[in-house]
């Protein structure tokens, strides 16, 4: 099926659309329910505004992303690596940090020594 220069909307439930091409179409508003958006690829995206819940968003890459703004609570970040970014103004609490490193220092430890020299 091809839509070509329409301004319409589309109401698609219960249907296998995998495969398909969506190239400068306005998807703003859309609402997404129970859908599979796996091996999807996203190029030039703009998501700002949108919020996520109970999502996996495991193994996925992010390259040339702004974060700027994002909130994110009860996430689950275990084994991820991040590299090469901006953290500058980043604030983390109430989080588990076992095994988690910076710069190959352990970021448990370095703040146990912290809170030890502190007091």
């Amino acid at each position: 099926m091809d839509i070509h220069g329409q301004a319409t909307g589309i109401d698609a439930r219960k249907s296998d659309l995998s495969g398909s091409t969506f190239d400068d179409v306005n998807l703003s508003g859309v609402s997404h329910e129970n859908v599979n958006l796996s091996g999807g690829k996203y190029h030039r995206i703009t998501l700002s505004g949108s919020s996520f819940d109970d999502v996996n968003m495991s193994g996925c890459g992010f390259e040339n992303v702004n974060m700027s703004g994002w909130r994110v609570n009860n996430a689950n970040f275990s084994g991820m690596v991040v590299t090469d970014a901006n953290l500058s103004g980043v604030s983390i609490s109430d989080c588990r940090l076992d095994g988690m490193t910076i710069e190959g220092i352990d970021v448990g430890a370095m703040l146990a020594l912290w809170k030890e020299h502190k007091a």
